[in-house]
This record gives C-alpha cells, sequence and structure tokens, in this order.
C-alpha cells in the first residue's frame, strides 16, 4: 500500500514538473516539449532555447527547493518535537536572509541589478556560506530557548519575534542601500525558481542532494528523538551528536535554498503534515521519503500556479505558497486547541 503510495507520489511529481515546462509567458505543446526532452528538436528553435534554458532549470529547482524545504520542516518538527516548527516561522529562513544581505548590500562580491546575476563560483560559495550561518546562528538561539520554553505556543511566538528582529537589521541594511539593489533585494524576497540557471543549479543541486543523502542516514536518531530524549539515549543514542547533525543539515538546506530562490514560505511547514496525512505513519523511514516527495509536489505545483498559466503575468511565489501554507497552520493552531495544547 505505502510503496503504492510512493510511486504514485513520484509519478504525480513527474507529471508536474513537465506541466511546469508547459506553461509561461509561451505556450508550447506538450509534443514539443517531450520532443526537445527527448532530443530530437523542435519545429521552433526559440522553443527548445526556451524549454532547455529556462523552464527546464526552473522546474528542478522548484522540486529541489520543495523537497528540502519539506525536509527541512520535519527535521525541526522532530527536533523540537513540535508540530508547528519550520524554517520559516521559527525565523530560519530570516537567519540566512541576514547572510545573503550582508553579503549583497556590503558588496563582498560584485553584483549587477539581480541578486545572482554574473557572480563566479567564488560568489556563489561566498553566498550560500553566509546563509547557512545565519541559519545556524537563529537555529542555535532557538535551540537554547527550546530547553526553557515548555509551550508550544511561546516557542512559536519566539521564532516568529526572533524573524522580525533579524528582519529589522536588513532594514537597516536597505536603508543606507543604492535604490537598484533595494529593488533588487525585494524582488529577491518574493520567492523564484526562475533566477537560476544550470550555472546555480550546478552549484545548489550538489549541495541540496548531499543534505539529502545525509538525511537517510539519520532515520533511526529521528525515531529515537520523537519518542523523547530519555528513550534516546536509552538506546545508545548521543543526543548532543544528534542534535549538531539535524541542526546542520536543516541550516545548510534551508540556508541554500534561501540564499538562491528567497525565503520561500510554508513548504517547510506543510510538506510534513501533508505526508503524515497520507501515509498515517511516523516511522522516518517511510515518513523522509514521503516528506520529499510532497514538498517537490507543493512546490513544483505552486511554481506552475506563479507562472498565471495563459497570462504574461507571474504571481508572487510566496503569495502562492501562502495559500496552501496557512491553511495548515490554522488547522494545526485548532487542533492544538482542542487537545487543551495552547
Amino acid at each position: 500500500m505505502r510503496k503504492g503510495l510512493c510511486i504514485g507520489g513520484v509519478a504525480l511529481l513527474i507529471l508536474l514538473i513537465f506541466a511546469d515546462l508547459l506553461f509561461g509567458s509561451v505556450r508550447i505543446p506538450g509534443g514539443e516539449v517531450l520532443s526537445i526532452l527527448l532530443g530530437r528538436g523542435a519545429s521552433k528553435g526559440t522553443w527548445e532555447t526556451i524549454v532547455l534554458n529556462y523552464r527546464l532549470p526552473r522546474a528542478l529547482t522548484a522540486a529541489l527547493a520543495g523537497m528540502a524545504l519539506g525536509a527541512s520542516g520535519l527535521l525541526m518538527q522532530t527536533l523540537f518535537r513540535n508540530p508547528l516548527a519550520g524554517p520559516s516561522l521559527l525565523g530560519i529562513n530570516s537567519g540566512a536572509s541576514l547572510g545573503a544581505s550582508l553579503v549583497f548590500f556590503t558588496n563582498l562580491v560584485p553584483h549587477s541589478t539581480t541578486l545572482f546575476g554574473g557572480l563566479s563560483l567564488s560568489g556563489y560559495s561566498l553566498v550560500a556560506f553566509a546563509s547557512i550561518l545565519g541559519a545556524l546562528l537563529v537555529l542555535g538561539v532557538v535551540v537554547l530557548i527550546a530547553k526553557r520554553v515548555a509551550s508550544v505556543t511561546t516557542l512559536l511566538l519566539f521564532g516568529v519575534m526572533l524573524g522580525y528582529g533579524v528582519n529589522a537589521l536588513v532594514s537597516v541594511f536597505i536603508h543606507f542601500s543604492a535604490p537598484e539593489k533595494v529593488q533588487a533585494y525585494i524582488n529577491w524576497t518574493f520567492g523564484d525558481y526562475g533566477s537560476l540557471t544550470w550555472d546555480h543549479l550546478s552549484f545548489v543541486a550538489p549541495v541540496i542532494l548531499i543534505g539529502l543523502g545525509v538525511l537517510f542516514f539519520l532515520t533511526k536518531p529521528l525515531n529515537g528523538l520523537i519518542l523523547g530524549e530519555s528513550y534516546a539515549t536509552s538506546i545508545g543514542l548521543h543526543l548532543g551528536v544528534v542534535r549538531m547533525a539535524v541542526i546542520t543539515v536543516t541550516a545548510v538546506l534551508a540556508g541554500t535554498i534561501t540564499a538562491f530562490c528567497g525565503p520561500i514560505a510554508f513548504i517547510g511547514l506543510a510538506a510534513p503534515h501533508m505526508a503524515r496525512m497520507v501515509i498515517k505513519n511516523g516511522d522516518h523511514r517511510i515518513l523522509i521519503p514521503a516528506t520529499l516527495i510532497a514538498g517537490g509536489v507543493v512546490s513544483v505545483a505552486a511554481d506552475i500556479i506563479s507562472q498565471a498559466p495563459g497570462s504574461i503575468k507571474v504571481l508572487p511565489l510566496n503569495a502562492i505558497t501562502a495559500l496552501f501554507g496557512a491553511p495548515v497552520v490554522l488547522i494545526l493552531l485548532m487542533g492544538q486547541r482542542k487537545r487543551g495544547g495552547m
């Protein structure tokens, strides 16, 4: 049954990726897209350029971003045993944004009017490192506070307030920056998968895939954590090492995606819960791949909707992900209140 669900989820993700290649300001027939992907050329050379150089990198970025953010949310929910934990609500995305903005607004690497236009490999590395460092810093603070706070609501509010505080620092940088840089940064905060080229993906994809690969080695520790620290210790887990591994993987995944795609909200929170609702199993050996598929599906679907099929306009990606994620948050909050947990 679960194997069938997994195969169905992968098939749906592949179908959505293909659909993402069809839509944009130029409508390309499905048969032509398939011919281009199979290397048979197309009746119009422009279509081949659009599909291979623009839409395919965008669709692959959307899938990778959804998987990375979904995995980050799952790690946070397991580490804190908090169903409302996620990269956006706990301020982790804000920390990664702070790192990226430090590089951008202080001219540590040369920029064009887009955030990453024309960067060298060393420039990409610096931006990603700064974002990961910012995510680690915020996540470290949240971990320290979580040890002293028992209430789910209090921890959530602290994460939100911490995010506001970090964003306030970014606002200071914006105030003293050139107008073109400010506009580029604002556009980046809307979230966008379409600005990444194959050069960007050659850097981002290996980082994300390595992070996701490490995640599968954490299935036993994650299963132990979800049952409580006492149980985890009793089965021989070194909690300090496990926490550091979870924090590092989360920061790498969320920080890298935030650096190159902007602070994408709600996917990290919604994807793990969607996976749980479908598979009805808390075993991370099953939950991890289900969450990756759910994250990819939600992310690619949001990207398709953001392209506003039939229109030349592109909608802000974060507005679309909020439509997916906000209802999940409300349902969880209502559920917590009914159980008396808030």
